[in-house]
């Protein structure tokens, strides 16, 4: 990668909307980090919880004294509470599951184009299988099969994303093993890990950089919604997808609070994150004769 692309990937962007999406997302991950210290309640602590107070409406004075702006849930919880330590849990499902199934694909996808014949046959054989079924079905197995739970539910993400990575990686390890330095590592007869760690994968990662955004926006979404589906993260560990499921029942009685709130939240997180993405896939693209840095 060029020093000057590095320099216009780590530049402020000119363009409105993109500046609106990185401040949302700095926002966001801001809001996420400090949760503890930012939401005026701890909806996992039962004791800091009224169970009388559920179900009150946004601007309802709670009996310690404080506001709840957004209203509590069917359990008591305060929504802003509830959405800011759920958006700290999907972002860190999101990142954990995207930055494992990004490292397990390059290393699979690499090692395929290094290998070549019975290796590369079975992991692109594999690779094509996946992504030849629908992502939320793939996800429903594994998530089925794994159970209910924080590390199932990233477990679960690393299996639909993997193979995104691995496709990627190999088409660009081909183009780079024909390269004289690969040819040099392998007359000084380095170890085969060495050529592939230290050679094939750091070339490979400077591609996958312009896909970790659009599968960070994805882990986000299947996350919220196999939560929603009750088969995610467990209803008394708030994430914005189960915050969301929890209120669905209280909307035909007129409490939509409890899920609008939470959606709109969940909403802005991928919006944000896509835009993001998609303006460094155009500051990386090398096809790309120009773009709004």
């Amino acid at each position: 990668m060029k020093a000057e692309t590095l320099r216009s990937l780590w530049s402020f962007p000119k363009n409105h909307r993109m500046r609106a999406s990185m401040l949302l997302l700095a926002a966001y991950i801001i809001l996420a980090l400090g949760a503890s210290l930012i939401a005026p309640q701890d909806p996992y602590d039962p004791l800091q919880i009224q169970a009388w107070e559920a179900s009150s409406p946004p601007g309802t004075f709670g009996s310690s004294g404080y506001m709840y702006l957004l209203g509590t849930d069917g359990l008591g919880r305060d929504v802003v509470s509830t959405i800011l330590y759920g958006l700290r849990l999907s972002l860190l499902v999101a990142v954990t599951s995207t930055a494992i199934a990004a490292f397990i694909g390059l290393i699979l996808g690499v090692s395929a184009a290094y290998f070549g014949k019975w290796v590369d046959a079975i992991i692109m054989r594999v690779v094509d299988l996946q992504l030849s079924l629908p992502t939320i079905l793939v996800a429903l197995v594994a998530i089925v099969t794994l159970g209910p739970g924080v590390d199932r539910i990233i477990l679960a993400i690393v299996i639909v994303q993997w193979a995104s990575y691995a496709r990627l990686a190999r088409g660009v390890a081909l183009s780079e093993i024909g390269k004289p330095y690969v040819d040099a590592a392998r007359l000084l007869r380095l170890p085969t890990w060495r050529i592939l760690l230290r050679h094939l994968l750091p070339n490979s990662v400077a591609p996958a950089i312009t896909l970790i955004p659009i599968e960070l926006g994805h882990a986000v979404a299947l996350e919220a919604t196999l939560s929603f589906l009750g088969l995610g993260v467990p209803i008394d560990k708030p994430s914005l997808g189960s915050t969301v499921a929890n209120g669905f029942q209280y909307l035909m009685t007129g409490q939509y609070w409890i899920s609008v709130f939470p959606g709109i939240a969940l909403f802005g997180l991928i919006a944000s994150i896509n835009f993001v993405g998609e303006d460094v896939r155009r500051r990386l693209d090398p096809r790309s004769s120009s773009h709004d840095a």
